[in-house]
């Protein structure tokens, strides 16, 4: 098969030769990675003229890039891919046992050549349509740079993934998230780009603890506030994550050898982890991506939506975006179209992270039978029945299924209802964020 050959001739990165990598070894390669990935943030494209994505800040933290930098494609290509990839086999398009090991080596080189496509891909529209506009002639060198630097993400996501903790994705979006929320608590720096610590009672300051101060030096009660609601609603969403991250269902195991020995099998309540809602994210961060380049492209306007200063005015992209609710009821300017808009951003959000959530487990072997298999190839079984991973496989489809979709309706609500609430940076962010750290902390511990 011709796939497969392509496949195997792929360059990857090496997996280790032992079986368990010690502790100081993967802490190396994590912290060696979110080196290079700072260091490359903060180069900027040579021979860039304008930079229209600067404006699209909010969409650059969950895509784990900084538009304008030579990593400005972000966790985008990586994200995009598996999202085709896991639609096709999901929907039987693309017929793949991803059970086998076989299957899911064909599987991961799929998703490996569809990440090298959108990276060529979206390096030529992101310069050919404008958003990163070269310097006439300079066209070719800045599209080789972004080339660069998405194979450059690419990589060095396959090195966490097997030399470090947890995936690059999840410690690029860490990074990004971690990063705006210091700067969205003080940043010192106004709107006008001004200082705003040399005249602090004139110049108004973005950072929400020095708005805070600010606002109460002046008398704005209602600036003040603002200001502490939204970090007030940032820490909310903190604690219900890890309070929601704790919520777990646990099967009592016993082994087949050692009567009277049982362990607890734990399923978690968000069973397929963060996937589902990065999924959702980077597709909501494409479509208003793609929607403005278009838009700068044809010079009008399409269905994909309208932009004014890198927010959505019209269109689908509109209609999928978060309004900041906290801010309309405080200030008293709530409109009728601001609580449809958050309706139908509830539902996108909702209705796609259960579908992902559903092929997420399908396609990585954690559904019911790849459950079954791990626990009957470790010499445990469930107490009262026979060891048949059929049975296992029966028992555990009541469990497996639910948590599922009920994980996945929660996560896509909780993000969901972070962003229309207006935190300090996206709700999806915090959400990931908060949840990708829980479970680096575990993978350590």
């Amino acid at each position: 098969m011709v796939l497969k050959q392509i496949i195997a001739h792929l360059p990857e990165v090496k997996k280790p030769t032992e079986k368990k990598l010690g502790f100081n070894q993967k802490l190396k390669w994590t912290l060696i990675v979110l080196g290079i990935y700072f260091i490359m943030y903060n180069i900027k494209l040579y021979g860039l003229s304008r930079n229209a994505l600067e404006r699209f800040d909010f969409l650059s933290t969950i895509l784990g890039t900084d538009f304008g930098a030579i990593i400005s494609l972000g966790i985008g290509p990586i994200v995009t891919s598996s999202i085709i990839i896991q639609l096709l086999v999901g929907s039987g398009i693309l017929s793949l046992d991803t059970k086998s090991e076989e299957g899911k080596k064909l599987f991961q080189g799929i998703q490996k050549l569809g990440t090298l496509f959108f990276i060529v891909f979206e390096a030529c529209i992101f310069v050919l349509m404008k958003g990163l506009e070269a310097v006439p002639g300079y066209q070719s060198i800045v599209i080789f740079q972004l080339i660069l630097g998405g194979l450059a993400i690419m990589f060095m996501d396959e090195v966490v993934a097997k030399w470090g903790f947890g995936s690059g994705v999840s410690l690029f979006i860490v990074a990004g998230v971690s990063l705006q929320l210091f700067i969205g608590l003080f940043q010192f720096v106004g709107t006008d780009g001004s200082n705003c610590l040399t005249s602090f009672a004139d110049t108004p300051c973005s950072g929400k603890v020095l708005v805070i101060i600010q606002s109460i030096i002046n008398g704005d009660a209602t600036g003040a506030l603002l200001a502490l609601l939204v970090i007030l609603v940032t820490l909310a969403v903190f604690l219900a994550v890890v309070w929601a991250q704790n919520l777990k269902v646990e099967i009592p195991l016993s082994y087949d050898r050692l009567r009277g020995y049982g362990v607890k099998w734990p399923l978690q309540f968000f069973y397929a982890s963060t996937l589902p809602v990065i999924l959702v994210a980077a597709l909501i961060a494409n479509i208003q991506l793609f929607g403005s380049l278009l838009e700068t492209w044809l010079g009008h306007p399409t269905i994909l939506g309208g932009f004014q200063n890198g927010q959505p005015v019209s269109g689908f992209a509109f209609w999928i975006a978060a309004p900041n609710l906290l801010q309309a009821i405080v200030t008293g300017s709530l409109l009728g179209t601001q609580i449809l808009q958050a309706i139908f951003h509830f539902l996108f959000y909702v209705i796609f992270a259960v579908i992902f959530s559903i092929f997420w487990v399908k396609t990585t072997g954690i559904d019911a039978a790849g459950q079954a298999k791990n626990i009957a190839s470790s010499g445990l079984q469930i107490a009262g029945f026979r060891k048949d991973p059929r049975i296992l496989e029966s028992i555990l489809s009541r469990y497996i299924f639910p948590l599922t979709v009920m994980g996945g309706l929660a996560i896509g609500a909780l993000s969901a209802f972070a962003d229309v609430l207006g935190t300090l940076t996206s709700g999806t962010a915090i959400l990931l964020a908060v949840m990708i750290l829980y479970q680096l902390y575990q993978n350590v511990a």
